[in-house]
């Protein structure tokens, strides 16, 4: 049995993330991918902040996770939609990840997406040592798993248990808990980068949607137009009670009365 203080000995023979393509030369599938992908990662990267505040965690977006070493090396990595996996470094030796490399950081994603183009046959295929299904639960063992098809408005969320995914059923929000993380995912209908659509998103624990930074910034905006809004009205209504005593105080003299007497 190899020990842990010669894993990274026994391992040189092994490439690292430089060493292995970091792409199989595919395009993405259509043009909602991206920006779902980014949609993710905006709006959970406060929480990520928080619960990392040294920064050790790493997100992927259509990268490849290399499970085992074949040839071409491609056919041994699986390139989720989008990934988190906590506790390990955003670089590598300062530089910008390629891939992620599991024979190298040991450490699972705890959460994985995948966005079906198709009919969801690939993202659900069980067969031995090629289906992603069958992948994900058996060797690369996210805790989560999730399959969301933006033409059905659905997704559907799977927990590793025993060692195997159980489907999750959907709160009263119609939403699905990811404990760990603290938050919930789930179908959001709305128009993001020009595009009216059901969304992949999360929300907190409490059901609040977790926000990107652009709608940070305009529900900023618009809290300090509400504010500024108040202060007017004050204004106004303190002129209207100045005008008001101006006109009681003019009557006053009027009929011979001093008001400061």
């Amino acid at each position: 049995m190899t020990s842990a203080t010669n894993l990274d000995t026994d391992l040189t023979p092994f490439p690292d993330h430089t060493q292995l393509p970091e792409s199989d030369g595919t395009f993405v599938k259509n043009f909602q991918e991206h920006p779902q992908s980014i949609l993710l990662t905006d709006s959970i990267k406060p929480v990520l902040q928080q619960r990392h505040p040294d920064g050790q965690y790493c997100i992927g977006q259509d990268s490849g996770i290399y499970w085992r070493l074949t040839d071409p090396p491609e056919k041994g990595a699986e390139a989720p939609d989008w990934f988190y996996v906590p506790n390990v470094p955003p670089l590598l030796d300062g530089q910008t990840r390629r891939s992620y490399v599991l024979w190298r950081e040991h450490i699972a994603p705890l959460i994985a997406l995948e966005f079906v183009s198709g009919d969801g046959s690939e993202e659900r295929d069980k067969t031995p040592w090629k289906g992603k299904f069958w992948i994900y639960e058996q060797v690369i063992h996210p805790a989560f798993y999730g399959i969301y098809e933006v033409n059905k408005a659905s997704v559907e969320v799977y927990e590793l248990i025993g060692g195997q995914y159980q489907l999750l059923s959907a709160n009263e929000r119609g939403h699905y808990s990811i404990q760990p993380l603290g938050v919930e995912l789930g179908i959001w209908q709305g128009e993001y980068q020009n595009m009216e659509l059901p969304w992949l998103r999360w929300w907190d624990l409490q059901g609040n949607l977790l926000l990107t930074g652009e709608e940070r910034a305009e529900q900023e905006r618009q809290r300090a137009e509400q504010e500024r809004q108040r202060a007017e009205q004050e204004r106004q209504r303190a002129e209207q009670e100045r005008q008001r005593n101006d006109r009681l105080m003019a009557q006053l003299r009027s009929l011979g009365v001093e008001p400061e007497a």
